[in-house]
């Protein structure tokens, strides 16, 4: 069983499990399939907005397929969500790579 699959039925058992979303959209990234990779952290991020870490990984999809407005709307939200659940570290790499976007 490929890790696609075994994270999928996983999630089937733990539906709220932001940590197998997450996962499961690293992995279409890795296949190339950034449509079910963002359908996953739009999902996720919908159901759980201060998984910080995702804004970043989703962002930077968007900037890949040339969205560079919802790039930058979702480092901004990450951004506000870092500050709301006090993750400095995140912040950080989310106005990072924001600057880098749009300097």
């Amino acid at each position: 069983m490929d890790r696609i699959n075994k994270l999928q039925e996983m999630l089937a058992q733990s539906p709220g499990d932001s940590f197998l979303r997450h996962a499961l959209a690293l992995e279409f990234i890795k296949r190339g399939d950034d449509l079910q990779a963002r359908r996953y952290f739009e999902e996720l991020l919908d159901a759980n907005p201060q998984y910080v870490g995702s804004y970043y990984h989703l962002a930077k999809l968007l900037e890949r397929n040339g969205d560079t407005s919802a790039a930058i709307q979702t480092y901004e939200k990450g951004m506000e969500q870092a500050k709301r659940v006090q993750d400095q570290h995140a912040f950080n790499e989310l106005r990072g790579a924001l600057e880098e976007l749009t300097f």
